[in-house]
């Protein structure tokens, strides 16, 4: 409750660093932040005229963006390598009931245990493939995004980034960036399997 949340010391600690922020230094941010901005354009205005003739990246703010790869495994150092794919043994490997983090509804853990997977198993892994990892370039914001194969079919969808990628923004590293997704065969799965939605299945158009 509030009251909680108000006795809390990292909340007490967020808040002072708040409130400091906004009484001492918020407005003199602001003023800077508004000069920088009529700044860039001048300087952005100057740099296009003086290199005339010469192919820049558009400004795609508010635009579709494309981002092309491969599903493919890595490895960071030595004697380690993450595969580009994860199953539901996975899953139950980390499996803690009672964890918020880790817990899992009973229902889909009976069906993980009776190997349950319906059309939705990997003829490869024998087992659901639940995420998998790609040299993909994503950013924040990417989260949700459709990721499609060379045939336009979905795949999956992108969420998230590995560790290494964080630097990616400054140079991207394709022997180690990899972008996260959870694949679509999961998600049916849950929908299918786990969640009962029949009917959303039998609207679908699914290809093996």
């Amino acid at each position: 409750d509030a009251k909680m949340l108000n006795e809390d010391p990292a909340y007490k600690l967020m808040k002072a660093f708040v409130n400091n922020y906004n009484s001492n230094y918020g407005s003199h941010y602001e003023a800077f932040r508004n000069k920088t901005s009529i700044l860039d354009h001048y300087y952005l205005k100057g740099y296009l005229e003086k290199n005339k003739g010469k192919t820049f990246y558009p400004d795609a703010n508010f635009t579709m963006r494309v981002s092309y790869g491969q599903v493919k495994s890595y490895s960071p150092k030595d004697a380690v390598k993450y595969s580009h794919v994860c199953t539901m043994k996975g899953v139950m490997e980390k499996y803690k009931p009672g964890d918020y983090e880790f817990d899992l509804p009973k229902k889909q853990v009976e069906l993980i245990e009776k190997k349950d997977f319906g059309q939705y198993k990997d003829a490869a892994t024998n087992d659901v493939v639940v995420g998998f990892i790609s040299t993909n370039d994503i950013t924040g914001g990417n989260s949700g995004s459709p990721v499609i194969n060379g045939n336009g079919e979905l795949i999956g969808l992108a969420f998230d980034g590995n560790y290494e990628a964080l630097s990616h923004k400054i140079a991207f590293d394709k022997d180690l960036n990899r972008t996260i997704c959870v694949d679509i065969r999961y998600v049916l799965w849950v929908v299918d399997k786990l969640g009962g939605a029949t009917n959303i299945i039998k609207e679908l158009d699914l290809r093996k």
